[in-house]
C-alpha cells in the first residue's frame, strides 16, 4: 500500500523531472567542477545553469546565490556571518517560534555569551510588532525572523519588518525554507539582506540548499577551505543535487498558481470537514495569513502521538509539529508560545499538502480521522471526564 503522504512541510517527494535531470550526474558525469580538464570542467556550466534557475524563483541575480548543504546551514551561516562582521555587537533578535535551525542555534549562541531577544507572538501566532520595535533600541548585529512558520503556516510581515530594519541599517535574515516555492517572493523589492531556502522542501533531494545574499551585503564565510562559491562556502559542490535544485525551482515557479488555488482548496476542504465532524477541534494559527498548504489542528483531550500512530495504521502520514523535534516528548515550542491550552497542545496535528495531493487522498483522511478521534477520546481520562460532563449537561437540560 502506498502511503498517503500529508507531511510535506517535513520533506517532499523528489519530482520525476528533477530525478531525471540529476541521474546523468550521479552516474556518467561525476567529475569535480573545479577540475581543469574537460571531464570536470564541463559541469561548471551546469552549476551556473542551476544558479540562474534558483535565483529566478526569488527574483535574485545568479551571483547572489550561494549553494549550501541545507536550510540549517544557510540559517547558521547568515547569523554567524553577521556576528563576524560586527564583533562589537553581541545582540541577536529572533522569535519564539523559529524553526530549530535558528531557535536552537540562537540558544547555543546565548550560552556562548551573546544576548538573544526572542520576540513573542499572540494566540494566533502573529508577531508582536511593538515588542519588535522596542528590541531594536539595542542595535542588534542581526535580526533573523522566519518568513512563514513550519508548524502553523503563519506568514510574518517580512516587508514591514525589513523596511524598519533598512531605515536603521540593521542586517536582516529570513528563514524562507517553508515559503519558497509556495509563495511569490521577489528579492528585488523585498527588503531582506539574506534569505535561506532548502531543496527538499520543494521537490528537490535532501542535502542541498541555498543562501541568498543581497549584492553589497558584507559577508563572512561559515565553512572555510577551498575557493568554491567564490570563496563564500568551501567544499566540493554537490553537483547532482544542485542541478536537481535548479530544476525544482524551475518547476516551482511554474506551479506557484497551483499552490494558491488547487492546494489551498484541498487544504480548506480537509479543514472544514474535520471541524464539522470532530469534537472540540481548534485551528492553531492565523487562518488569513498562512501558507496555502498547511493546517494545524488540535483535538482536545487526545494525545497527538496516538493520533499519528492510528493514522499510520491506515497508511496516512502527518506530523505533530516540526519534523526536526517530533522525536521529543516535549510539546511544541511554537504552540506553547501561542498559549494553546494544555488540553489541546498535546493533541495537535499538522497536515501539509503538496501539488501532488489529490481529492481522493483528502476524502480518505476525512473518512478515517473522525472515528479515530472518537475512539481515542473515549480512552482518554480527560476525554471521559468531558464526555461524562456533556452527558450530565444533556440530562439536566432535558425536559422531564
Amino acid at each position: 500500500m502506498n502511503p498517503l503522504y500529508l507531511d510535506n512541510n517535513a520533506t517532499t517527494a523528489v519530482a520525476p523531472e528533477v530525478r531525471d535531470e540529476m541521474l546523468p550526474y550521479l552516474t556518467d558525469h561525476y567529475g569535480n567542477p573545479s577540475s581543469m580538464h574537460t571531464f570536470g570542467g564541463q559541469l561548471a556550466s551546469k552549476v551556473r545553469e542551476a544558479r540562474v534557475k534558483t535565483a529566478a524563483l526569488i527574483g535574485a541575480d545568479p551571483e547572489e546565490i550561494v549553494f549550501t548543504s541545507c536550510g540549517t546551514e544557510s540559517d547558521n551561516t547568515a547569523i554567524m556571518s553577521a556576528l563576524e562582521i560586527y564583533p562589537h555587537k553581541r545582540h541577536i533578535i529572533t522569535t519564539r517560534v523559529e524553526h530549530p535551525a535558528v531557535y536552537n542555534f540562537c540558544k547555543h549562541l546565548g550560552r556562548k555569551g551573546y544576548r538573544v531577544t526572542y520576540l513573542p507572538v499572540d494566540s494566533r501566532g502573529r508577531l508582536s510588532m511593538d515588542a519588535f520595535a522596542k528590541a531594536l533600541d539595542d542595535d542588534p548585529a542581526v535580526v533573523s525572523i522566519m518568513y512563514a512558520n513550519n508548524e502553523t503556516g503563519v506568514i510574518f510581515p517580512i516587508e514591514e519588518i525589513g523596511t524598519l530594519l533598512r531605515e536603521r541599517g540593521v542586517l536582516f535574515h529570513t528563514d524562507a525554507v517553508q515559503a519558497v516555492g509556495k509563495l511569490p517572493i521577489d528579492t528585488k523589492t523585498l527588503p531582506v539582506d539574506m534569505l535561506s531556502l532548502s531543496g527538499h522542501k520543494l521537490h528537490a533531494p535532501k542535502g542541498v540548499g541555498a543562501l541568498y545574499i543581497r549584492k553589497g551585503t558584507r559577508f563572512h564565510p561559515y565553512i572555510v577551505g577551498g575557493h568554491q562559491e567564490h570563496g563564500r562556502r568551501a567544499g566540493t559542490e554537490n553537483v547532482a543535487s544542485i542541478i536537481g535544485l535548479g530544476k525544482a525551482c524551475e518547476l516551482a515557479a511554474r506551479h506557484l498558481d497551483d499552490e494558491r488555488t488547487s492546494v489551498s482548496r484541498l487544504r480548506d476542504k480537509l479543514e472544514k470537514a474535520l471541524l464539522e465532524k470532530c469534537p472540540d477541534p481548534r485551528i492553531n494559527g492565523d487562518t488569513e495569513h498562512r501558507l496555502p498548504n498547511t493546517t494545524n489542528i488540535s483535538f482536545e483531550y487526545v494525545e497527538g502521538e496516538a493520533i499519528l500512530l492510528r493514522l499510520d495504521e491506515y497508511g496516512i502520514c502527518a506530523s505533530s509539529g516540526s519534523a526536526c523535534t517530533s522525536g521529543s516528548l516535549e510539546p511544541s515550542h511554537v504552540l506553547r508560545a501561542m498559549g494553546v491550552p494544555f488540553t489541546a497542545v498535546h493533541g495537535s496535528i499538522r497536515f501539509s499538502l503538496s501539488r501532488y495531493t489529490t481529492d481522493g487522498e483528502i476524502d480518505r483522511v476525512i473518512e478515517v480521522l473522525p472515528p479515530v478521534i472518537d475512539e481515542l477520546r473515549s480512552l482518554s481520562p480527560y476525554g471521559r471526564e468531558r464526555l461524562a460532563a456533556e452527558k450530565l449537561s444533556q440530562c439536566t437540560s432535558s425536559p422531564t
